[in-house]
């Protein structure tokens, strides 16, 4: 686990290894609903955290908070040691969040002038154009982009002016394999050049691959901090994917079988060990085909970490 202390503002650029972003035992509700409980987070220069959890668990309302679009009912929120909605932190700040609108009928070079406007130092839009792909599309209106194209353009829109701390939520959406992989490069690029970026997503090969640490909410807690490597080691087993007449609900009661589901036509597998369980299918179902049998991934660690957390609090641990 991390522990780490939030320095005094500065204007100088922020050495790494200092915290530019933290939560100190904050609690945030929504009537009734406690959506963060005692949380503390903390983000340090020049870092990638990704910040994980189910729908629900409190991941976009740590987001919003650090922002400084809403205030915590209890706690601490600071960013450069300071006030989430000081004016000099907003303008070293840059988000792409999954709410909002941007005006349909700009073009897009024209909504990056706009948003560069609100920066003292913003980067010159061919850089920031290139970085997000979007040189071809340029004279586009917006309402006339596709899914995948409109994220691109929020992403580019983010960057703009050359934030210091850079909030993503979702980010690669709506992207094909190729605009992702590009995205992902502009992304380590920026951590390459000093930036702090918070990262939220539901890909969890995408955390694996870009993250320098990996925490974990569920229910408005954070259950388990790490590297991605760290989190994957807090859990063991094995994934099998195979073609198989046994149905999954039977499959499921096999010794040692945490979880399964059904992806096309293939069935896959989470089980603490592989070999007990390859046996018992091999013996029903001499015809099973298309075996493959892989290590755990944080995708794994990731499920059985967040189960764990929901049978320990029904269980009043």
């Amino acid at each position: 686990m991390i522990a780490t202390r939030t320095p005094q503002q500065t204007n100088a650029p922020v050495p790494r290894a200092s915290v530019v972003a933290s939560l100190d035992a904050v609690n945030k509700n929504y009537g009734s609903v406690r959506a963060l409980r005692g949380v503390n987070f903390q983000v340090r220069a020049g870092e990638l955290v990704a910040l994980l959890g189910p729908n629900g668990a409190g991941k976009t309302t740590a987001v919003k908070l650090l922002l400084g679009l809403m205030p915590p009912h209890g706690g601490k929120v600071r960013v450069f040691g300071a006030d989430p909605t000081n004016p000099e932190n907003r303008t070293r700040t840059g988000a792409m969040l999954q709410v909002g609108r941007v005006p349909e009928t700009l073009r897009v070079r024209e909504h990056i002038d706009l948003f560069s406007s609100y920066y003292p130092k913003p980067l010159p839009s061919s850089g920031v154009l290139a970085a997000a792909g979007l040189e071809k599309i340029r004279d586009r209106k917006f309402a006339e982009l596709s899914g995948g194209q409109k994220q691109r353009v929020l992403f580019a829109l983010a960057i703009c002016g050359d934030p210091d701390l850079l909030f993503l939520d979702e980010p690669t959406v709506g992207l094909d394999v190729e605009a992702r992989r590009m995205l992902w490069e502009q992304i380590r690029q920026l951590v390459d050049r000093g930036k702090t970026v918070v990262l939220t997503t539901h890909y969890l090969q995408e955390a694996d691959a870009l993250a320098d640490r990996v925490v974990v909410i569920n229910q408005g807690e954070i259950i388990v901090e790490g590297t991605p490597a760290e989190i994957k080691s807090q859990t063991t087993g094995k994934k099998i994917r195979c073609i198989t007449r046994l149905d999954p609900p039977w499959v499921r009661q096999i010794a040692g079988v945490t979880a399964v589901r059904s992806d096309r036509g293939v069935i896959e597998i989470h089980a603490s060990e592989a070999e007990p369980v390859l046996r018992e299918l091999l013996k029903q179902d001499p015809s099973l085909s298309g075996l493959e049998v892989t290590s755990a991934g944080l995708e794994e660690a990731f499920l059985a970490l967040t189960q764990d957390s929901v049978r320990n609090a029904s269980y009043g641990n």
